[in-house]
């Protein structure tokens, strides 16, 4: 029944969107002054700051330094209001933490920290209004304020999360098809050399359907790939401008 509801006969979904494709994203970087790099990236309806500090000394003990590289520290969180519960939410409740990890892995694959050994990089990133996708929004923000704040990286890395329904796949899902029962997984990708940063799955999937998603996800992630090279490439030329 969820599947009738979330793809019609005609193949359109709920918010009118076909099968592949992706949500509306709209971003600005340098939006911080204080930080190294920052950015603001909407993708529909979900909303993420990203904020960027070093690479930098590292804080606190000194046994943590790595001599051959920095250390990524990431933190989530979500505005109180970002959702339609008005709860509040630590920083160090499970999801917080999970979601921390995820994308401190995802980062760790994508920056060349070798460059910066005995450093930290510090990403902050905030969810200010969410409607599914929260860990692809999430990447897609810090890939932008990673690349304000001048730190090299192998590749954009971009994230994006499908879902199984009715023998389609579904890209880019809102809050309302990733609560409505679908079998979905979240993948972050190096578009250039086709590598998988990371993959994360809620929800259990029939090994059939796995490479099918997992496809359907990277086709997904080259589209955001393609989007946030314009988004960069405006900025650097708005940059330019200015100094002129």
């Amino acid at each position: 029944m969820a599947g009738l509801e979330l793809l019609s006969d005609q193949g359109y979904r709920l918010d009118g969107r076909k099968a592949t494709e992706l949500r509306k994203v709209q971003a600005r970087m340098g939006v911080f002054a204080q930080a190294d790099g920052s950015a603001y990236l909407e993708q529909g309806n979900t909303k993420a700051l990203a904020v960027v500090y070093g690479p930098h000394e590292i804080r606190g003990a000194r046994s943590r330094a790595l001599h051959d590289r920095a250390i990524i520290n990431c933190q989530y969180s979500m505005a109180t209001f970002s959702t339609a519960e008005r709860k509040r939410r630590p920083h160090g409740d499970r999801k917080s933490t999970e979601m921390s990890l995820h994308l401190k892995q995802t980062f760790e694959a994508a920056v060349l920290t070798q460059l910066y050994p005995r450093s930290q990089i510090d990403i902050y990133v905030k969810i200010l209004q969410s409607d599914g996708g929260n860990y692809s929004v999430c990447v897609n923000a810090a890939t932008l304020a990673v690349i304000d704040a001048g730190i090299p990286m192998r590749d954009y890395v971009c994230a994006c999360t499908v879902g199984f329904v009715d023998e389609t796949s579904l890209a880019d899902l809102c809050y309302a098809e990733e609560s409505g029962g679908v079998s979905s997984l979240a993948l972050s990708l190096l578009p250039r050399g086709g590598q998988i940063a990371l993959v994360q799955m809620d929800a259990r999937l029939h090994q059939d359907h796995l490479d099918t998603l997992i496809e359907a996800a990277m086709t997904a992630c080259k589209g955001v790939s393609k989007v946030l090279d314009q988004v960069v490439r405006q900025h650097l030329q708005e940059g330019s401008t200015l100094r002129e």
